[in-house]
């Protein structure tokens, strides 16, 4: 028996990142790490924590700040158009990522088993590449009721005009059409690249067995995919909730704030009523908090931190 414990390999400890590295690697590493990391503290970290300090006080950038505790969260909570704000973020994620994420599926499959050219994926990739302002300028013409193509195609159909961006029943739905339209592309290549790290020879062997098309797309596809959808979709929701540029050239939160949304509340809050940073932080510190809060659930609910790639090796 103890000749035995001494022939038993020694078990791997799992330790950090670092673990095996000389001292040369790690001050290397740190050192390659350092500017993005000054970067993150001082324009990101310290910011965000003297946000949420604001937020307790009564400032106007003008005088002193005087300490109001909770006032500055019960200010916005009392507020209707705060809540209005925030159902109208939710329709407009609602409407953004469900149809955004589906047509990038769509289209990196058609890429994967289609057409694999890379001056195609550059096409995908190029509205990405566009700045929102650009973006949002264009299709101000392109929607305009009047004037815009889309109105003239559409008479072609028999179909009237429509009033798009001018109707509060429109405005928010075509404001997520236009970034469903800047993103799509983009979202299909990363999806893209996923589908090329899943072995082929699954594919065969399913098909060997009878599976069809749908079939292996459900039961291979979908679920080796989930990493990659896992990133797609919490960085979407997190970028939907922050949508600003599009509606401040477009709708500037109109018509009859019906594109109010919170993050452009947090705008009008600082610059367009009189300067009033308590409750504009305070509303950004509730927007974290669910912004972080949905992360989670989504972390948690797809499994992020386990790949099914391992099942099959």
């Amino acid at each position: 028996m103890a000749a035995t414990s001494m022939e038993r390999p020694p078990t791997r400890r799992r330790g950090s990142v670092l673990t095996g590295l000389s001292n040369n690697e790690k001050v290397i590493g740190i050192l390659f790490v350092l500017p993005s990391l000054i970067g993150f503290l001082a324009f990101f970290a310290v910011p965000a924590l003297r946000s949420v300090v604001i937020s307790f006080y009564d400032w106007n950038l003008l005088s002193d700040a005087e300490f109001i505790g909770m006032g500055n969260y019960e200010q916005i909570f009392a507020d209707t158009r705060f809540w209005g704000a925030l159902g109208t973020t939710a329709v407009y994620v609602l409407w953004n990522i469900p149809l955004q994420t589906l047509l990038a599926v769509f289209i990196a499959v058609m890429l994967d088993r289609i057409q694999q050219s890379a001056w195609l994926r550059g096409l995908f990739i190029l509205p990405w590449l566009v700045p929102n302002v650009v973006v949002a300028m264009l299709f101000l013409w392109i929607l305009d009721p009047s004037l815009g193509i889309l109105n003239s195609f559409l008479n072609t159909l028999g179909i009237p005009d429509q009033p798009w961006l001018r109707s509060p029943d429109q405005a928010i739905q075509s404001i997520a059409g236009i970034n469903i339209w800047r993103h799509t592309g983009y979202n299909a290549i990363l999806i893209f690249a996923g589908l090329k790290t899943i072995p082929r020879m699954l594919y065969e062997a399913a098909e060997i067995d009878g599976a069809s098309g749908p079939t292996r797309f459900l039961r291979i596809t979908l679920p080796l995919l989930r990493p990659v959808l896992v990133f797609v979709l919490v960085t979407s929701v997190i970028g939907s909730f922050q949508v600003f540029d599009t509606i401040a050239v477009t709708t500037g939160g109109g018509p009859a704030g019906s594109t109010r949304t919170i993050i452009y509340y947090i705008y009008e809050q600082v610059f367009q009523r009189a300067i009033r940073m308590g409750p504009a932080t305070a509303a950004s510190v509730v927007l974290f908090l669910i912004l972080i809060t949905v992360t989670i659930i989504q972390m948690r609910y797809l499994r992020a931190n386990r790949s099914d790639l391992a099942d099959y090796s």
